[in-house]
């Protein structure tokens, strides 16, 4: 019995390569030609999604002023055991960083900074800075407890301290509205101080209000689009679409025209007998909630509809033929088939509700605006980058926890069915 040997079971092609290496290099080719197609599909995620999220992250923890402006005060404060206020050395390490601030004209970032946890500090900081530049020497304690009654307050230090630190959590903290003591201990503020969980509590409370507004009217809408003759229900599947070919800002503009006082809405009920006065219809919550339902329901309808159009007319009619019912027939065979449209539609329209922030500024009110409102806000007029940053990312991740808990009752319903 002859025995064959490895090279014997090389099998060599035309050229003498063999076989095997020829279609390993084919497939390395071929993989290399998949990854040049993704290739530039890829960066331009990197660079307009992933990288903007990565500085957003880095902003909302980033802490720079009082690190890079006050270095020998930071490092003269570590040996400060935290209570009353520090000696001397302190306040002369202090004089030296104003001095050079002064020059570098940095003293500003110090204030500011300083300002977002104890309001009203920054324009006395300021001051002391131009004081303390025309000192030629100390004894510096006395001459900033003149200057100013902030340096003489335990808790300025306590924050200046605490403020050093290159990288800090004070603006997600302040985005949930927390704040540190006196003993530095992070504790609920007080009720005039808090903002921010009601802001969030609003943002979801509009998202889904709009989100129940638009299924109860954009199911019945996907149905009779998905029943009618392909001839009717393209001309109606035009108007649906017909809002997209419009701009976001002259939608909205339009419902402000409709709702106002003197608008067409209040005209009509007027003049049908509904009201007996005009009544205020914008620039609440209700003009809100109106004026997103608008512009968000085909964005739910889309989903819903795609779904049914693959829903089998005869499961329906079996049903019926069984002895079910019209209802019992749709409640129990075809609603159920209809459930991931309803899913896809609703998470989409409830994302995209989250970040409203056209809509919100220009029919609601001041009690309307949500989250996407103080991060324009804190972005361009504040211009605190840390905290219009923890505001997003917070937003982020509520609305990534929230899609993570629908993918696992989807899941969970498959299994069901399944």
């Amino acid at each position: 019995m002859t025995t064959l040997t490895p090279a014997a079971t090389v099998v060599p092609s035309i050229d003498g390569v063999p076989l095997k290496a020829k279609l390993r290099r084919a497939e390395r080719k071929r993989k290399l030609q998949a990854v040049g197609l993704v290739l530039p599909l890829f960066l331009f995620i990197v660079v307009t999604f992933i990288l903007p999220l990565a500085v957003l992250m880095f902003r909302s923890i980033d802490n720079p002023e009082i690190v890079s402006t006050l270095p020998n005060t930071i490092a003269a404060l570590e040996d400060w055991n935290g209570e009353g206020i520090p000696d001397e050395p302190v306040f002369a390490a202090l004089a030296a960083d104003f001095k050079a601030a002064q020059k570098s004209k940095t003293t500003g970032l110090v204030g500011k900074r300083i300002n977002y946890e104890l309001a009203g500090t920054r324009s006395k900081i300021i001051s002391t800075a131009r004081t303390v530049e025309k000192l030629e020497s100390g004894p510096y304690k006395e001459a900033f407890l003149e200057a100013s009654d902030i340096w003489g307050k335990h808790e300025t230090w306590v924050v200046l301290k605490r403020a050093g630190n290159p990288y800090t959590t004070f603006y997600f903290a302040a985005a949930l509205d927390l704040v540190w003591n006196e003993d530095n201990e992070l504790v609920q503020a007080p009720p005039q101080q808090s903002l921010f969980r009601d802001v969030f509590v609003r943002t979801f409370g509009i998202g889904i209000t709009v989100t129940l507004a638009t299924l109860l009217l954009g199911f019945p809408v996907a149905y009779l689009l998905a029943t009618l003759p392909t001839k009717t229900s393209n001309l109606l599947m035009i108007m649906v679409l017909l809002p997209f070919w419009t701009s976001l800002l002259v939608r909205t503009t339009a419902w402000v025209a409709l709702l106002q006082t003197e608008g067409v809405v209040n005209d009509l009920l007027v003049w049908t007998g509904i009201l007996s006065e005009p009544v205020q219809l914008i620039y609440n919550r209700f003009g809100t909630i109106v004026a997103m339902t608008h512009i968000q329901l085909p964005f739910t309808i889309l989903p819903i509809y795609s779904v049914m159009k693959t829903i089998p007319s005869t499961h329906v009619r079996a049903a019926r033929s069984l002895g079910a019912g019209p209802f019992y027939a749709f409640w129990r065979v075809y609603f159920p088939q209809t459930i991931p449209g309803i899913g896809a539609g609703c998470l989409l329209t409830f994302i995209l509700s989250l970040g409203y922030y056209i809509t919100p500024a220009l029919v609601g009110g001041p009690t309307d605006q949500m989250v996407s409102y103080f991060v324009a806000f804190y972005t361009n007029t504040e211009l605190n980058w840390g905290m219009a940053s923890a505001l997003g990312i917070i937003l982020l991740v509520l609305t990534t926890m929230l899609y993570l808990l629908y993918n696992r009752l989807v899941g969970i319903d498959k299994m069901k069915l399944g």
